[in-house]
């Protein structure tokens, strides 16, 4: 397969509360490892050239990810909690123009879905702390508060969404693993707009607990 770039790794400040992740490319392969190189202009610098085989596939199927999630917690009897979330959970309620500005905001983390019996349907968290950042050429989203803090790049794809890649934080850590080097933490997602100053970041098939994570952004200004 040819046309992946380097993968990341994350050296998080904002993991820290101090600011956003800096990206550093991983060593090169070695010459018989690497990939016959694509045309530049069609991958280089691309999310399909940067995320791993397992996060293509995952925002591929993001609809069937989506439905089923909604399908299980409603099976749950969690519908009224969905409905009340109105566009949030909605899978078609993308807006054009999904550019996410730089700054500081508020963010709340929807799970939908069980991916076993040790864990709730449905459940809806409290405001948390996020940020979005210039970051080489591209953007960096961090969660800066909680347990479970996503971080990484987001990156252009189509009118409608950018393409989330990036790895999970967990507890008391201040940096992030590199993307590719942990399968259970890596993360992949749709970054898309839903409303005036109002966006969503959604993760489909996380590794832990939840057949859909929905994370709401809005400004903290």
């Amino acid at each position: 397969m040819g046309g992946r770039i380097p993968k990341f790794s994350m050296l998080c400040a904002g993991a820290l509360g101090l600011g956003a992740c800096t990206t550093i490319a991983a060593q090169p392969p070695s010459e018989a490892d690497a990939p016959t190189p694509a045309p530049a202009a069609e991958t280089a610098g691309t999310w399909r050239a940067t995320a791993t085989d397992r996060d293509r596939e995952r925002v591929r199927n993001w609809y069937s990810s989506w439905t089923a999630a909604l399908a299980d917690a409603r099976a749950k009897g969690y519908g009224a909690s969905i409905d009340r979330e109105g566009v949030l959970l909605q899978p078609r309620a993308a807006l054009p123009n999904p550019h996410l500005p730089p700054g500081d905001y508020r963010c709340r983390t929807v799970k939908v879905g069980t991916q076993g019996r040790g864990t709730i349907g449905y459940i809806a968290y409290d405001w948390f702390r996020c940020r979005v950042a210039p970051e080489q050429g591209l953007t960096s989203m961090t969660k800066l508060t909680g347990s479970q803090r996503p971080v990484g790049l987001v990156f252009p794809d189509n009118l409608t969404r950018q393409v989330f890649l990036g790895t999970l934080v967990l507890g008391d850590e201040s940096m992030a693993v590199s993307y590719g080097s942990d399968r259970m933490r890596d993360m992949a997602g749709l970054v898309e707009r839903i409303g005036d100053n109002r966006w969503r970041l959604v993760l489909p098939s996380p590794a832990y607990e939840s057949l859909l994570d929905v994370i709401e952004l809005v400004p903290a200004n």
